[in-house]
């Protein structure tokens, strides 16, 4: 996926080399909880997500890197997990803080749901923190609309076809 700004590539394992610095920092796991990878660990993790589905093969998973579209630098990545036969994709969007504030994470999150929707998912949900508010205008602007539902104290957001 590509636009003039950014380019979305799929996620190979080598891109850990490369993201372990986009991740860092302890202000980018304010709101989502964790902390920083290791090199090592994000190596291990990316290696599971390039299989691209579940053990059971119920549940496909698509991760890409959010590139620069004017030098290829990696700036964050984006992710949807579809899952009930391909009727619904739960998606997230993490921007480093450097890169942060700069339309990257809405861009990448509405060129994922166009992929998704170009697909046939019936509903997209996102789950966000409530005092995430960077998080929330991304979701406003990609069209997804929060709900009163809440799951792990994050607030449920969803677009649904129709």
């Amino acid at each position: 996926m590509t636009d003039d700004r950014i380019l979305l590539t799929p996620l190979t394992v080598a891109d850990a080399d490369e993201m372990v610095d986009v991740l860092s920092g302890d202000d980018l796991y304010a709101f989502i909880g964790g902390a920083a990878p290791t090199l090592e660990g994000l190596r291990a993790r990316y290696a599971r997500q390039v299989v691209g589905r579940s053990p059971d093969g119920l549940t496909e998973w698509h991760n890409w890197i959010i590139r620069r579209g004017c030098d290829g630098q990696a700036v964050g990545y984006v992710q949807a997990t579809i899952t009930e036969g391909g009727r619904r994709a739960e998606i997230a969007w993490v921007v480093g803080v450097g890169w942060q504030r700069r339309g990257y994470a809405t861009e990448a999150a509405q060129a994922m749901i166009d992929w998704l929707l170009a697909r046939d998912v019936g509903s997209v949900v996102a789950h966000i923190h409530p005092g995430n508010a960077a998080s929330a205008a991304v979701a406003t602007k990609a069209g997804l609309t929060p709900t009163d539902r809440f799951e792990d104290g994050e607030r449920l957001w969803v677009l649904k076809r129709g």
